[in-house]
């Protein structure tokens, strides 16, 4: 399917007119230097209708969403709309979750092609760096208030992590991320030498990105021996992954989006040259208790909502000129590339990903739509396509952009009805008996290998969480194949080899 062309305008078309990315790199608490996330989300919006060459985008907003962050601003919305002057803005804020951003994009988009919608701002910001000086430094931040409640609040409170898993010490991404990675190599086939050599190859590549990429948080690139061998610098974390291979929350990063209709940028006097079109979007959750998924290497969520988003826009993974899929660890890119289609030898972000491009939690991808737009705008023949994840590689969701008018309007769908008719599993709270190590990970401490998480498989099929403390196991697990192995699991979780 290919863009219009001589066809009617489509009344209302949402475009994104507007966008802005922040680092704020020199900030110091105990200098008291440096702006606090509300500051540089109004500093963000400011740019971004900069961008687009139309201020009054930032007075005439009749909606004003933030992507919820680590800060205690109850409706930081109001705050933007009130400093913006638009204080008739309804305000939003969405819960928490990597697929929020492209979630309400999405909803905002669909509301500005309804008519109930002319112009929405979307922004966010993290101030993890500054954060994490105070803590060495022991100051306390003083950041300002912003009280209230917002008018909508996007998303559901969601519980994805069992008691069970937690109970067995594993209900942290460091934790279970590294355990899809484990049971990707199995399902490969890879030995540990082979499978650690491609992902941090794949990880290389995206470094390269960054470093190309002016808003990247990270900008040398590093090599694949750099990322995958420990150093001082690169601290072993959980297996495989060193800290190259994890999300990169140490960030003081801001982003904004403007939305609103054809109609509305004509009237405001946005350039074409800077609409990008959403010509397709889908959402879908995978079991929201890893305990239940059918294995721990792929995602019927991310292949049905996935393909489907590409079907909407009339392509075929070979269409796409740019992908960005979501990035916090490499098992979770793995998964996605693979129930895709997208080739790993093929670039699979524009950013540099929540490692090197930096990972300002929840908002994320706002800074992979923008960068996204942002390429876009050089070319109007092609595409881009953005994948989100929140949890455990458990909440997804999708969009197509191009700078070109889409075939048709604006098209959403949430396929779960075909995700929930895929195979899940029955997990189990305690065993006491023979088990299969289905996949596993070592955490580590600052002196070497601390504990060893294992989901283990029953002889019927039933899925059990275990744990070892054992040194001398511990060693073997980073150093020998441990999927597969045969073991028993206690009733108290220990697992024995």
């Amino acid at each position: 399917m290919s863009p219009r062309t001589g066809a009617a305008p489509i009344p209302r078309e949402p475009v994104l007119v507007g966008i802005a990315q922040l680092a704020q790199r020199d900030a110091d608490p105990a200098e008291d230097i440096g702006k606090e996330p509300l500051e540089l989300m109004i500093d963000a919006v400011r740019e971004a209708a900069a961008d687009a060459g139309a201020p009054a985008l930032a007075t005439s907003a009749d909606a004003v969403r933030v992507v919820r962050g680590m800060w205690p601003y109850e409706d930081p919305g109001r705050a933007v709309a009130e400093a913006l002057g638009c204080p008739q803005a309804e305000t939003g804020m969405t819960l928490w979750g990597g697929d929020a951003v492209q979630s309400v994009l999405t909803a905002s988009a669909l509301e500005i092609q309804n008519g109930t919608r002319e112009v929405v701002i979307l922004t966010g910001a993290e101030c993890g760096r500054t954060q994490a000086k105070a803590r060495r430094a022991g100051i306390e931040l003083h950041w300002r208030s912003a009280p209230g409640t917002p008018d909508r609040v996007f998303g559901k409170e969601l519980k994805m992590r069992t008691r069970e898993e937690a109970v067995r010490g594993v209900s942290q991404p460091i934790q279970m991320y590294p355990i899809f990675e484990n049971a990707i190599r199995r399902a490969r086939g890879e030995t540990l030498e082979a499978h650690i050599g491609r992902v941090s190859e794949l990880w290389a590549g995206f470094s390269r990105v960054a470093a190309a990429n002016p808003h990247a948080w990270i900008r040398e690139a590093k090599t694949a021996e750099e990322i995958r061998t420990p150093s001082d610098f690169n601290r072993p974390v959980s297996f495989p992954y060193p800290k190259l291979m994890n999300s990169n929350s140490n960030v003081d990063q801001a982003a904004a989006l403007i939305l609103c209709s054809t109609d509305v940028a004509k009237r405001l006097g946005v350039p074409e040259s800077k609409w990008v079109y959403p010509w397709a979007a889908t959402a879908a959750h995978d079991t929201y208790a890893v305990s239940n998924r059918d294995n721990l290497y792929s995602s019927p969520a991310i292949r049905i909502a996935g393909g489907r988003c590409l079907e909407l826009a009339g392509l075929e993974v070979d269409d796409v000129d740019h992908v960005d899929l979501y990035s916090c660890f490499p098992s979770a890119v793995q998964v996605a590339a693979a129930e895709l289609g997208f080739g790993e030898q093929r670039p699979l972000t524009v950013t540099g990903g929540l490692t090197f491009g930096g990972g300002p939690l929840n908002n994320y991808v706002m800074h992979a739509i923008a960068r996204t737009a942002e390429i876009l705008r050089e070319d109007a023949s092609e595409v881009g396509f953005v994948s989100s994840n929140g949890g455990f590689i458990t909440k997804h969701a999708f969009g197509v952009y191009s700078a070109s008018p889409p075939p048709q309007p604006l098209c959403y769908e949430a396929p779960q009805e075909r995700v929930d008719a895929m195979p899940t599993r029955e997990a189990v709270p305690t065993f006491d008996g023979p088990v299969e190590i289905e996949s596993y990970t070592v955490m580590y401490g600052p002196d070497g290998p601390v504990s060893g998480l294992a989901a283990c498989l029953l002889d019927d099929g039933r899925r059990a969480w275990g744990n070892t403390r054992e040194p001398d196991v511990l060693q073997s697990m980073v150093t020998e194949e441990f999927c597969g192995r045969p073991a028993r699991l206690r009733e108290e979780g220990i697992v024995e080899f």
